[in-house]
């Protein structure tokens, strides 16, 4: 009778501990993909080499900075402007990678580090009042609206009230020596941020990021996924697109549309954010041509050529009513925002593929923070 009990205790142990590691799998997933491969190529090719790009683009911002605040020429101030584009087109790239240090950067809310580079529409009175007062505190969430690519966006492009020209703000403003500040005070925050992101990438985040193979939700599988979608749905489709469109509002929101002062690049950085969005799909390594283990091939790799065709479908059919759209979308919307609800809906066909048919083959959940808030 001893022996017997012994045998149930024993097989009680045996299926307890068989239960449990079929419940955190840390070894990845039970379908044979090589999940390692997918996620070395991720973290090598596309993500530390999209954060090196944008150090490399703030740095270059800073450096104009520091020209236009030694001579505050108008041709100093376009170059100014040229290098917020050219690293704002590159953050494009980075905005989704919502993970590592940038998701610890700030734990009030569930898009990290884009708090503190590209929340808009721009709350202009934080620049105003810290202009005129200098007080205030980049660091804290009372200002995730008043920095970033917004904030130079306006102090580039925008005009303050009494002003003639963006140039007025800096030359002849009352609050002009507050401005240069506040624009010395933005682009260095912003310096900073990055850099501590991609160091924490090359120096300690990556081995933890390809080798965490677990299939719970605190693996890097779950976690990528869960960024690439959210990305998809809020940071292009609705932010971009569907909110000045007016497609979650009783109206169309002209003044949401992202770059606001600028106007002529609200096309040209939702290209980019869908381009971004496609090669990451497609494994594509970043600013090159050759592409590695991804989304589409673990599909293929799964038996579901079908639904990587799919979605690679719906994203070119996307990119299409995007590129007939107006440079200036805040134009847009307020001319004929008919084509902006069609960008809207072509965008809107791949969130069921993705949210929900592709995370569903990876076995994936859906992030406890990622709150669903239209339907889909």
């Amino acid at each position: 009778m001893k022996k017997f009990f012994l045998g149930l205790i024993c097989l009680g142990i045996i299926v307890a501990c068989s239960s449990s590691s079929t419940d955190d799998d840390s070894t990845g997933g039970n379908d044979n993909f090589d999940r390692g491969a997918l996620l070395t190529n991720v973290a090598d090719n596309i993500i530390i080499p999209a954060f090196e790009d944008l150090q490399t683009k703030l740095s270059a911002l800073d450096v104009a900075r520091g020209n236009f605040v030694n001579d505050m020429s108008q041709s100093n101030l376009d170059a100014l402007s040229d290098a917020w584009l050219e690293a704002y087109k590159v953050w494009q790239y980075v905005e989704m990678f919502n993970i590592g240090k940038a998701e610890g950067i700030d734990n009030t809310n569930f898009i990290g580090f884009v708090s503190f580079f590209n929340i808009y529409p721009l709350e202009v009175s934080d620049i105003e009042n810290g202009a005129g007062t200098g007080n205030y505190d980049l660091t804290t969430g009372n200002y995730h609206d008043g920095q970033g690519f917004p904030a130079l966006d306006f102090l580039i492009h925008g005009v303050a009230d009494s002003d003639a020209t963006a140039l007025d703000k800096f030359t002849s403003n009352s609050k002009k020596e507050g401005y240069v500040t506040y624009l010395d005070n933005v682009v260095a925050r912003m310096n900073t941020l990055n850099n501590t992101i991609l160091n924490d990438w090359k120096n300690n985040y990556r081995d933890t990021f390809v080798t965490n193979l677990s299939s719970s939700t605190t693996g890097s599988i779950s976690k990528i996924v869960n960024d690439f979608v959210f990305y998809y749905e809020r940071g292009l489709r609705a932010n971009k697109i569907g909110i000045p469109a007016g497609n979650f509002s009783n109206e169309p929101l002209p003044n949401k549309v992202e770059a606001f002062y600028k106007k002529d690049v609200s096309k040209l950085l939702a290209l980019e954010a869908l381009t971004a969005v496609q090669d990451f799909f497609n494994g594509k390594t970043y600013n090159e041509s050759s592409t590695g283990e991804s989304f589409k091939t673990y599909l293929e790799a799964l038996g579901r050529n079908d639904l990587a065709t799919t979605i690679t479908s719906k994203f070119n059919e996307a990119k299409q009513k995007l590129e007939v759209l107006d440079d200036s979308f805040y134009n847009q919307v307020d001319t004929d925002n008919t084509k902006m609800t069609q960008a809207y809906d072509a965008l809107q066909t791949a969130v069921v593929s993705l949210k929900v048919d592709m995370m569903g083959v990876f076995q994936v959940s859906l992030d406890e923070g990622f709150v669903d808030s239209d339907g889909d």
